[in-house]
């Protein structure tokens, strides 16, 4: 299907899966990008993750507020310039992976994300289940999660426009939504010790910072999904700041609304307690939510659907999944998300708490690593047919420069470590407090610049030219200033 100019019309289901989006197919404006993460943000799961600053780590209202702003805006912006990666590439951000990796040494980084979004589907379903049992208490939570799952699958298979456009609708229907269910609560009435209840504890504080700023961290290996269709016109700046903005006020609220929530409600269900606190308003606010949870979980099956793909396509490199692929997958990676789901809805929140902590730990490096390589060592600039090679081409089959350093990465962190699993001797040394996402972050970025520099071999890439490589792997010239892959300039840069 073609419009006006000749230029083809995206079509409703979506086509592409791991492939490149050829400039034809490109649409939509930065400004898509805010809403598509404010509205998938509101939702109930960072409700939840934002009352633990209160529940689990017994902060004080101001504390805790402090914590989740400062979360938020941190780590937004990690998010923010891995989505700004999208148009320039026009591949899923774990295809990229392997420009650093190398193809099969990116797979441990795909299959902690894959691993990784099946847990938040799980999660998310659990939500769902108990939302719909709260507003027909004769669904069981098991039915509940069961059709969640299958709203959010519907969603997934027909793709990124649907997405898109549902998260427009939900920026409306959700931010009033929940605007109005935090006013409905504050004019009820607020406990006596509303503002005086909880203490500010550096150990508790930095603990919700952390959940804060994980939230946002959790995006980092998807994000570029939903902004690859974009023209590679648009502009770095403009992709960031719109993505950023989204998605840190679209989280905020719902964090914020979770904080108050568990100073108010006795209730530890979070959910439940925002229903009871909101009175004749609460039944509304539970339709909203079962909305926005299987809305929002579409992402997470979405990515998990597509790293899937990218594990298989890794070992059939002639493989070219398309819309059946993506439907088959699907369906496994539900069924095995409904299994998890059904195991862990009677202990949810213990379970949910330990699983980010766990994800915080591994995803730092990464997310250290890809943008170190894409902003200052490639300047945006990569080798695609090399991407999808056997051998990796340029890439090879493995980095042992980003693989040492994400290892180096991981292990500097557990000394810092502060989990119900494990607590390293310099968390408990300082009171408890987890500063190992700081230390992965500050270790892995400067040590992977330095090594990746220091083992230069001639390519423009910043990566040792593998032994396998051959002259079909390496361009004879480098793009001209006006080819669409040219690196990104200092104007690029947001600022």
């Amino acid at each position: 299907m073609t419009g006006p100019g000749g230029t083809a019309q995206p079509a409703a289901v979506e086509r592409h899966t791991i492939d490149l989006v050829p400039d034809s197919e490109r649409h939509g404006r930065p400004r898509d990008l805010f809403t598509m993460w404010f509205g998938t943000n509101i939702a109930p799961l960072p409700l939840v993750t934002g009352a633990m600053g209160v529940q689990v780590f017994h902060q004080s209202l101001w504390s805790g507020v402090l914590a989740v702003l400062v979360g938020q805006l941190l780590g937004g912006v990690f998010m923010a310039l891995h989505s700004a990666q999208g148009p320039h590439l026009g591949v899923p951000q774990m295809i990229q992976s392997r420009a650093q990796f190398g193809t099969l040494g990116a797979l441990l980084i795909v299959v902690v994300a894959a691993a990784m979004y099946v847990g938040f589907f799980a999660s998310n379903i659990v939500l769902a289940g108990k939302s719909l049992h709260g507003l027909a208490p004769a669904v069981p939570v098991g039915a509940g999660i069961l059709l969640g799952a299958a709203g959010s699958a519907v969603i997934c298979l027909i793709g990124y426009r649907l997405i898109h456009t549902l998260n427009k609708i939900a920026t409306v229907v959700l931010g009033l939504g929940i605007v109005t269910g935090i006013a409905v609560v504050v004019a009820r009435g607020l406990p006596h010790d509303f503002f005086t209840r909880g203490e500010f504890t550096f150990a508790g504080w930095l603990a919700t910072v952390s959940l804060s700023a994980l939230w946002q961290l959790a995006f980092a290996p998807y994000v570029s999904d939903y902004s690859r269709y974009l023209p590679r016109t648009v502009r770095t700046a403009s992709t960031f700041w719109a993505t950023y903005w989204g998605s840190a006020l679209g989280s905020m609220l719902p964090f914020l609304a979770g904080t108050v929530v568990a100073l108010v409600s006795p209730n530890p269900d979070t959910v439940g307690g925002f229903h009871d606190a909101a009175g004749a308003f609460g039944p509304v606010l539970l339709i909203l939510f079962l909305f926005s949870v299987i809305n929002h979980n579409a992402l997470n099956l979405y990515g998990a659907v597509l790293s899937m793909i990218t594990i298989g396509q890794t070992f059939r490199s002639r493989w070219q999944p398309r819309l059946m692929a993506r439907g088959a997958v699907s369906a496994l990676v539900l069924a095995c998300a409904l299994a998890f789901a059904l195991g862990l809805s009677s202990d949810f929140v213990a379970r949910f708490v330990n699983l980010v902590l766990v994800l915080l730990v591994v995803l730092v490096p990464w997310t250290a690593i890809n943008l170190i390589d894409f902003y200052l060592l490639h300047h945006g600039r990569y080798d695609f047919d090399a991407l999808f090679a056997p051998d990796g081409g340029r890439y090879g089959r493995f980095n042992t420069i980003a693989l040492g350093s994400y290892a180096i990465g991981i292990a500097v962190q557990i000394p810092f470590l502060a989990t119900d699993l494990y607590t390293g001797p310099l968390a408990a040394h300082l009171g408890g407090a987890d500063l190992s996402w700081l230390v992965g972050l500050i270790v892995t970025a400067p040590l992977y610049y330095l090594w990746s520099r220091a083992r230069r071999t001639g390519d423009d890439t910043g990566h040792p030219v593998p032994a396998a490589a051959t002259a079909r792997d390496l361009p004879a010239t480098p793009p001209a200033a006006t080819d669409p892959l040219r690196p990104l300039s200092t104007e690029d840069v947001p600022g």
